[in-house]
């Protein structure tokens, strides 16, 4: 099997997801050009040797809509040979994307791919584009349908995890963010989001909030406690399904949550024949992939049985993997991985994650997988594993190694 390598990843600095963000004026097709333009400049890439673009996006209606790959490949000016391929599984949408082109490195279906993608949240809110298992009553009804914010609830009151336990953990995601980027360890992958006149619009990710500590987050309301307390409620949906909860401690708020950021990313892969053809050093290999779908109510703890199932494919275990990057969709995502996993805080997210930085669905996958892989050459470690989960119930990993 031809082996999958990555040779450079590169992302915009994530912009505060509304109208008042740095990014708000540029549309997604802009943003998505700017980093698609950033790779070819660094690597003095030939696009029309690129097998396929394949975009993650998750809101794909209005300017996101259309098939926005190849929309972003026409608007960067890359020669029109070069295909596009938009795919959405929700918030691993960017991962998936690095992941299906290895895969058809893997399969002998080409030899360069462009994969990333895309989210525009102040242009294009979260949602905007319907939600089937949410509005159809018989889908709802059969898989006790609640939002995210009351799956993370209940992974809090499921798993032991207090309203403390989480806003300690959004506090650390802060201050190792601030960090991170006062040290300058986001500098090789973010590139300046530029207006038509090439002054800079937004050079740094701008969501962070570095003073940020347990009296500020101890002020904010739980976000989700009154839909899931009003009668019917989702809280009694949920607790349908997991009747060993009497009842659902609400936890989590705006500031144990994900921010809601614009951001865009893109990473090259290819086999080894294709980087020596170019002239490219490979900085990474693509171990292995592995999607899976979860009990859809709970929802969030899909990157428990993702690592489980890659690292069983892999012939690895925990203690082989120097480095995590677990999404921080919700304080308590993170928490349930590290509890299964006896996993050590110090290797998971150590530049934070997107409680501090945000996560701007559809490129987020992309954007964490090149965040591991500056920090493995960084901190000088051999192996990374990327997961996320997924909205529905679903998870995703990536296991990638330092060559």
């Amino acid at each position: 099997m031809t082996e999958a390598y990555i040779y450079d990843a590169v992302r915009s600095p994530r912009g505060k997801g509304k109208k008042d963000g740095s990014l708000h004026e540029v549309t997604s097709l802009a943003l998505s050009a700017n980093v698609l333009n950033a790779l070819r400049e660094r690597n003095d890439l030939p696009t029309e040797q690129v097998e396929d673009v394949i975009w993650g996006c998750v809101t794909a209606v209005g300017e996101q809509g259309g098939e926005i790959a190849r929309s972003a490949v026409l608007y960067a000016g890359w020669d029109e040979r070069a295909p596009g391929l938009h795919i959405n599984r929700f918030c691993a949408s960017g991962l998936e994307a690095v992941n299906l082109a290895a895969n058809q490195i893997r399969g002998g279906a080409g030899d360069l791919y462009v994969a990333g993608g895309v989210e525009m949240m102040s242009r294009v809110p979260m949602g905007s584009d319907g939600f089937a298992i949410g509005v159809d009553p018989y889908l709802a009804m059969k898989t006790y349908f609640v939002p995210q914010g009351i799956s993370a609830d209940l992974i809090a009151t499921k798993y032991g995890f207090s309203r403390d336990d989480v806003d300690a953990y959004a506090v650390e995601s802060q201050k190792r963010a601030h960090a991170a980027q006062s040290a300058g360890h986001f500098d090789r992958s973010v590139v300046p989001v530029k207006d038509q006149n090439g002054i800079t619009i937004l050079e740094k990710d701008e969501f962070l909030r570095p003073d940020t500590d347990m009296q500020s987050l101890g002020g904010l309301n739980p976000s989700f406690k009154q839909m899931g307390e009003a009668m019917p409620g989702f809280d009694a949906v949920a607790i349908l399904k997991y009747p060993e909860v009497e009842r659902i401690n609400h936890v989590h708020h705006a500031g144990n949550s994900s921010g809601i950021v614009d951001g865009a990313a893109a990473v090259l892969v290819g086999s080894k024949e294709a980087g020596e053809r170019l002239g490219l050093k490979p900085r990474a290999r693509i171990r292995a992939t592995c999607k899976t779908g979860t009990e859809p109510t709970i929802m969030l703890t899909g990157p428990v049985p993702a690592t489980e199932k890659i690292l069983a494919a892999s012939g690895m275990s925990i203690g082989d993997i120097d480095l995590f990057e677990v999404n921080e969709a919700f304080a308590a995502v993170v928490l349930r991985f590290m509890q299964a996993f006896d996993a050590d805080h110090a290797k998971v997210n150590p530049n934070g994650g997107a409680i501090a930085l945000g996560h701007p669905l559809g490129a987020t996958g992309a954007m964490i997988l090149g965040t591991a892989l500056d920090e493995l050459e960084r901190s000088d470690k051999e192996t990374a594993l990327i997961t996320l989960c997924v909205a529905s119930g679903m998870g995703a990993a990536t296991i990638i190694e330092r060559v």
